[in-house]
């Protein structure tokens, strides 16, 4: 990865998939489809991540955007055609078929200002993609979807997750869009498909001062990429930006208020939605919340607790099948002490995975926590521990090439691209490497397995070549309508306590908490009625529930 991160993005969070028997490799690329980094994510990114807006200076004082786009550019007309094949940078695969009944998706182009602080000057095209209404006649509006990362691609993650919303087609046009610098909205590129395999294998949890050195050089040598290849763009695709892109969309697509909704990052991003443009907020929902009150690198110590929460709840469940579970231990901590020394045989010694390719500690780590964003993906996990302990890393290095945006031909994705470039954009905090050696102990003790890589990850944006615009995120927005906040207790890679800390932020009569007591990264695609009906509900019919109801 750019920066050793597990990204807030909903892929593989509410993914269905068919009992397991045997699942191959290629298999298991398929069923978790990637997007995620989860990333879906997203990794592409990272769940307990932040970022504050003000492109104005004011570092988290700016009370509403007054920044617009041009006549010219609101006043757009889209020509929706039918979608293309995804493009490399979105993940490639085939075009999305049509949705049950027949409706196509129809995909479309949005010119954008590159730069609002020059609303006249160069445009960017991003990507968008609509099912429209299946009941024109009871018609709201557009009901716009962002499935987290940063870095996740809208375009190809709406029709993975089409059938899951047709109850809520039959009041909105669904719509998603690459957001910039992701996809096919001028994709932030660094490196090419064989200097990424090679670089996502580096040792990124380094035990000594030559292995420090490689990481640190690996880091120069990825921004320089970076830098290289879309250095024009790498100032421009924060989430203020996106906001605003998302302002401009809301205009051109001719709807009076955003219908929004927002999962993992996408909360992050309609939280600042909400700052920016309080008076435009339609009906809101926000799933796998961020915290918006946390610094960096309180959202990433935040995450290695939430991912070794998960991993305990994996381990419970895998000792109460008694003799069905796979791995050895008789008690959950035993199974986690199992992880820690599969990690450090990998850690010494990488073992087969597939092709040429070995299964390294880094490949390990990540695989482990793509499998834990959803409980869907525990036996994929058991799976795949099972069989490094006998010396196969296929499985765990298919789940690391998910998080990581790769397909089965060695194509990469832009997803982890991205997702470091609106990190970096968005956070001031550049670590040094002694800072970051001072907070490893804090992680290591919050979490034995993923604290050394998220601990370590703090340094990843101390090369960047762009500085970052703030702090923590403002997410204020009093005289917005309410926003329906859900939190999942059991969630991984944005830990519950951010949806109570977005909800406050909102402010009163705005944020509206909704608890589900679940499993996983995300509520409503988890199979929980409750949450389901609460969030139909909202948006549907204008229904807000009741603030503090819990689902279970």
């Amino acid at each position: 990865m750019p920066m050793p991160s597990f990204s807030a993005s909903t892929a593989p969070a509410g993914r269905r998939r068919p009992a397991l028997v045997a699942v191959t490799a290629v298999t298991a690329v398929t069923l978790l489809a990637a997007g995620c980094s989860g990333s879906d994510s997203d990794s592409a990114g990272q769940g307990g991540r932040t970022s504050q807006h003000d492109q104005d200076g004011q570092d988290g004082q700016n009370k509403t955007d007054t920044t617009a786009a041009p006549q010219n550019l609101t006043s757009q007309k889209l020509d929706w055609k039918a979608c293309p094949t995804p493009s490399a940078a979105e993940g490639g695969g085939t075009a999305p078929s049509p949705l049950p009944g027949g409706t196509k998706w129809e995909c479309a182009s949005m010119a954008a200002p590159l730069d609002y602080a020059k609303p006249k000057g160069d445009t960017i095209e991003l990507a968008l993609i609509r099912a429209k209404t299946s009941d024109p006649g009871k018609r709201i509006g557009s009901l716009v979807f962002n499935f987290g990362g940063p870095g996740g691609s809208g375009v190809t993650g709406l029709p993975s997750f089409g059938k899951d919303y047709e109850k809520l087609r039959t009041r909105y046009d669904l719509v998603s869009f690459d957001p910039r610098g992701v996809g096919r909205s001028d994709p932030v590129e660094c490196k090419d498909d064989k200097q990424l395999d090679a670089y996502y294998a580096k040792d990124m949890t380094p035990d000594d001062s030559a292995e420090e050195k490689s990481y640190v050089d690996g880091l120069k040598w990825y921004a320089g990429g970076c830098e290289q290849k879309s250095g024009k763009a790498l100032p421009h695709v924060g989430t203020v930006n996106a906001a605003r892109d998302m302002e401009l969309m809301r205009q051109v697509l001719g709807d009076d208020k955003l219908n929004y909704f927002g999962i993992s990052y996408g909360t992050e991003l309609g939280g600042v939605y909400a700052h920016l443009y309080p008076k435009s907020v339609g009906r809101t929902v926000f799933d796998a919340v961020v915290d918006p009150s946390e610094s960096s690198e309180q959202g990433s110590l935040g995450q290695a607790e939430g991912f070794q929460l998960a991993l305990t709840n994996f381990a419970k469940d895998c000792v109460s099948r008694g003799d069905a579970c796979q791995l050895p231990g008789s008690t959950p901590q035993e199974i986690e002490d199992f992880v820690v020394g599969l990690l450090d045989r990998l850690d010494k010694k990488p073992i087969a995975g597939l092709g040429d390719r070995k299964l390294t500690e880094t490949q390990a780590t990540n695989g482990i926590a793509q499998a834990l964003y959803s409980k869907e993906y525990w036996p994929l996990l058991e799976q795949g521990l099972d069989e490094a302990d006998g010396g196969s890393g296929a499985l765990l290095l298919v789940l690391s090439d998910a998080m990581n945006g790769r397909n089965e031909k060695g194509q990469y994705s832009n997803i982890q691209a991205a997702n470091a470039a609106v990190n970096c954009v968005d956070s001031k905090q550049r670590y040094t490497l002694a800072q970051t050696k001072a907070k490893l102990p804090e992680f290591r003790e919050v979490s034995p397995v993923f604290g050394d890589f998220l601990g370590w990850g703090l340094l990843g944006c101390s090369e960047w070549p762009v500085p970052g615009e703030w702090d923590k995120p403002d997410v204020s927005a009093p005289g917005a309508a309410p926003i329906l906040v859900i939190g999942n207790t059991g969630d991984p890679a944005t830990p519950f306590e951010g949806a109570q800390a977005m909800a406050k932020a909102l402010g009163k009569g705005v944020g509206v908490q909704l608890t589900y007591e679940g499993q996983g990264h995300g509520a409503y695609n988890a199979g929980s009625a409750c949450v389901q009906k609460a969030v139909d509900g909202y948006l549907l019919d204008g229904k807000v529930p009741k603030a503090g109801t819990v689902c279970k």
